[in-house]
């Protein structure tokens, strides 16, 4: 990317504004491109708050850098994220023996292999009650 953007932190769920911040977009160019890309789908809770995990700030950054740096339209850029996708679809269903993917329940959450961390897990946990309560 031609600009350096900073570090993603580790915590289970970014505000729309702290994902703007990560990625160098404007809060409102996320929720044009949740429009445009049916990948990407934050979980809404109080009044329509949006919250993002790991992953959709993965992809929103790839999507930043297929629009930004490498040219592509809105139109070629959600083509070549389903073509990733496929390819990375096709690599996973490879490493598997054959008869493995009968058997196999589908998983449709991202493992992240985050370090278990009890102090940090329970800090969130409260950050997360308290934006419920």
């Amino acid at each position: 990317m031609s600009q350096s953007l900073p570090a993603i932190p580790v915590k289970r769920y970014f505000t729309i504004g702290e994902v703007a911040q990560l990625c160098g977009v404007k809060p409102h160019v996320l929720r044009y491109w949740e429009q445009e890309f049916t990948q990407l789908r934050p979980m809404k809770r109080q009044g329509n708050r949006r919250y993002y995990q790991h992953h959709e700030v993965l992809m929103i950054r790839r999507i930043r850098d297929l629009l930004y740096d490498q040219g592509f339209t809105i139109v070629g850029a959600r083509n070549r994220l389903h073509e990733l996708a496929q390819a990375d679809k096709g690599a996973r269903d490879a490493a598997l023996p054959p008869d493995a993917l009968d058997d196999q329940p589908i998983d449709r959450a991202p493992a992240l292999a985050l370090p278990l961390d009890s102090n940090a897990l329970r800090t969130e946990l409260e950050e997360i009650r308290a934006l419920l309560f």
